[in-house]
């Protein structure tokens, strides 16, 4: 069972509110550490720290989520 950081913001509450370009981005490279950018947003949107790649488990909820985004 992967952990995941305390005070590290969690998915459910910065993925439906990232923007287009920065879903882009992150489906670009689900394994790739999160650019800046995305950095950036998950912070703005959660007054969190982010995370600098996604667990497995943030993978398989991406591509749940995953919605045309072109």
């Amino acid at each position: 069972m992967e952990s995941v950081d305390e005070g590290r913001a969690e998915i459910e509450r910065w993925w439906p509110h990232l923007s287009i370009r920065a879903r882009h981005l992150v489906l670009d490279d689900l394994t790739a550490p999160l650019d800046e950018t995305v950095i950036i947003e998950i912070e703005a949107i959660t007054a969190a720290s982010a995370p600098d790649r996604l667990t497995e488990a943030e993978q398989r909820f991406v591509l749940t989520q995953i919605e045309a985004v072109d």
